[in-house]
């Protein structure tokens, strides 16, 4: 038994903070009245395209690409509450939808981009 307990704790973190941010996205959509609906929808608004932009800078070292991540989250959200307000849109559920369809494409380009990388490096060799 020379496993270290710290080391699955990770994936359990990651799991964790996956079903509070589905759950304050879920809360959020469908309105309901919940204590909880705030707190775990602000943590999706700051996880989703956190995580997203996390794993586009995978190169950089750990802290750096927190606290970058965590900007353009922050970032993200901003531009999004004032494209609504410029159109005179606002809404929570548009709000939440808009940053859920932007991380989801930030995500995808990403693995896009990978995808095409071990491609053209399958065929160079």
């Amino acid at each position: 038994m020379d496993q270290d307990p710290g080391r699955d704790l990770l994936p359990l973190l990651a799991g964790a903070a996956v079903a509070i941010a589905g759950v304050g996205a879920v809360l959020a959509l469908t309105d309901m009245d919940s204590p909880l609906r705030a707190p775990f929808a602000l943590f999706f608004l700051l996880a989703a395209p956190g995580t997203a932009v996390g794993i586009a800078l995978r190169g950089m070292e750990p802290f750096g690409r927190t606290v970058a991540s965590l900007s353009a989250a922050v970032a993200l959200n901003l531009l999004v509450a004032q494209g609504m307000l410029a159109v005179h849109r606002w809404s929570v559920r548009g709000g939440i939808a808009a940053v859920a369809a932007l991380s989801s494409l930030i995500l995808l380009l990403v693995l896009v981009r990978r995808f095409r990388g071990r491609t053209v490096r399958r065929r160079a060799s």
